[in-house]
Formats: C-alpha cells, structure tokens, sequence
C-alpha cells in the first residue's frame, strides 16, 4: 500500500514538472519569436512638404504609405514607432488625413504642428506656441440682414458643431466657441525641453484654425480680443476635434512664421526650426512612456 502511494506521488510530482517546464518553454519560445505586444505609435501632422519631411528625415528605417492624397512615413524614434503624416493644407484634409491615421495605425497621441501667424504683438517670428487651447475660427452664424443692410463681420457669432446634433438654434451652448484642450502628458513633455529650444519663446496659448488666410490687422486682432488667440493656422482645430471624437492624446505646436500686429516678416526657416523642437518633444514623450 505504502509503496503504491509513493508511486502515485511520484507521478504526479513529475506531471507538475512537466508541466511547469512546458508552461516555461512556451514563454521561452514565444519571448525568442522575437513577438511582444505591439506599441502604439505617436503621429506627428505636418501640412506642407517643409513642415513634415525634416522631421521625417530624422526617423530609423522609415516606410512610406499613401492613402489618397496623404503620405505617411512610418519609422522608429529611439526604438519606438513614429509616424509623421504629411496632410496637406486646410481642415478638410487635416480631418480626414487625422481619421485616417486613427483607424489604421491606432496611435497613442498625435502632435499637429507647422508654421502659423501671430495673433499676439508680445509674440514673434520664431516663436512657439503650445496649444493649451484650440478652437475653430471658422465656424461662425452671422445675425440677420436684410438686403442693402451691408456686412457685419465684427458681429458675427462662434458656432459649435459639437454642441448639438439638431439645430444650432435649439441647443443655448451652440452659440459658444469650442475650445479643444491639450493633453496634459504631451504639455508636459513640450514644457520639460523647451530650453532646448534657442531659437525662442515657447509659451502656452490658443491656437485658431480656419480655411482662411487672414491679412487684415483689425480682424486678426479681433479675434486675439474674442477668441483669445496667440497664432492662426489652417489644420490644427480639426485634428483636435478628430481626436476627441477618438478620445486620443493631441497637441498643436506652432512657431510664428510672421507675425502682422508687430511686423514680424515671414521667414520660412521656422518650419524646420519647429520640427527640431518637437523632435526634442517626442524624445522626451517616449522617455515618459517608458518610465525612464
């Protein structure tokens, strides 16, 4: 009896190291494939040739894909995946360019930046903007005229296309501009290397997006007055919005480009210098994915 119990006991001594030794073996193997659960990349937008191909340029074994008109290199920052997304001008393409990216590639944050023009007379050329804010300038409802009543800019009103899915009229909250916030992790990767940056300021602030280039002083100040913003370009608001609608990690980084309220004259250099900076950015960003 006693020698069939040390059998027994023996036996299933050696099932459980068999089993523990299989259970060890398929970790070993799986861990030598070589496979591990793969990362989400971070997207940084850039409009125009000049304000995506540097940044492009300074990725490890990038791979180019196209969708529609919108041109993707994917490649490796620091041994994590970094896709720059050139997106062509405007927010319609910016938009679809944003969904697109989200769809495919399932990213953890995307950064939208390029070139812009100042809002603020304290602001010049070369200059950064981070977007603690972003907001469509527009998406506006002009008041009422009749015929021959003339034009009335300065009174138009913002429209929030997220408010409501019914009329802008049946929702109080419609007539409000929507502010899109940046994410506080990119914030704050953005704030931990702006000395890096030597070129100049990088401040907090608004960032206006519309399919309008603005060269008229009084409006651009009329929008610094009512909107609160820093720098104008034509993509960043609707990427935000895209993201949110995602609920994915976004942030606009802007560098004046001119600046009309203090004369500051265009120079095209800023877009290269941006895209430095929010290299330095990204670094910093993955460092704080990875606990390091």
């Amino acid at each position: 009896m006693m020698k069939r119990m040390g059998k027994k006991y023996t036996l299933l001594a050696i099932a459980a190291v068999l089993f523990v030794t299989a259970l060890a073996g398929l970790n070993f193997s799986e861990n030598a494939s070589g496979k591990e659960k793969p990362r989400q990349p971070i997207i940084i937008q850039g409009p125009m040739p000049i304000e995506a191909e540097n940044f492009a340029k300074r990725l490890d074994n990038v791979k180019v894909e196209k969708s529609g008109n919108f041109v993707f290199y994917k490649g490796k920052l620091d041994n994590y995946p970094v896709i720059v997304a050139k997106t062509g001008k405007g927010m319609e393409n910016t938009a679809a360019a944003t969904a697109i990216a989200i769809e495919k590639y399932n990213p953890a944050a995307i950064i939208n930046q390029g070139t812009s023009g100042g809002h603020d007379p304290s602001l010049n050329v070369f200059d950064i903007v981070l977007g603690k804010r972003t907001v469509n300038l527009g998406s506006l409802k002009t008041p009422h005229l009749e015929e021959n009543e003339g034009i009335e800019p300065t009174s138009w009103i913002p429209m929030d296309l997220m408010a409501s899915e019914g009329s802008a009229g049946e929702d109080p909250n419609a007539e409000k501009a929507r502010y899109f916030e940046g994410d506080e992790e990119l914030l704050a990767a953005a704030h931990a290397v702006k000395d890096k940056y030597t070129k100049g300021k990088v401040v907090e602030g608004t960032i206006g997006s519309a399919d309008v280039w603005n060269n008229e002083v009084d409006r651009i100040n009329w929008f610094h007055e009512n909107f609160g913003t820093s720098v104008e370009e034509m993509e960043g608001a609707s990427a935000a919005q895209i993201s949110k609608a995602y609920d994915v990690a976004f942030l606009g980084i802007r560098v004046l480009s001119n600046n009309k309220t203090n004369g500051g004259k265009y120079d095209p250099t800023t877009a290269a210098a941006n895209q430095d900076y929010v290299y330095e950015v990204v670094k910093e960003y993955i460092a704080m994915k990875q606990g390091k």
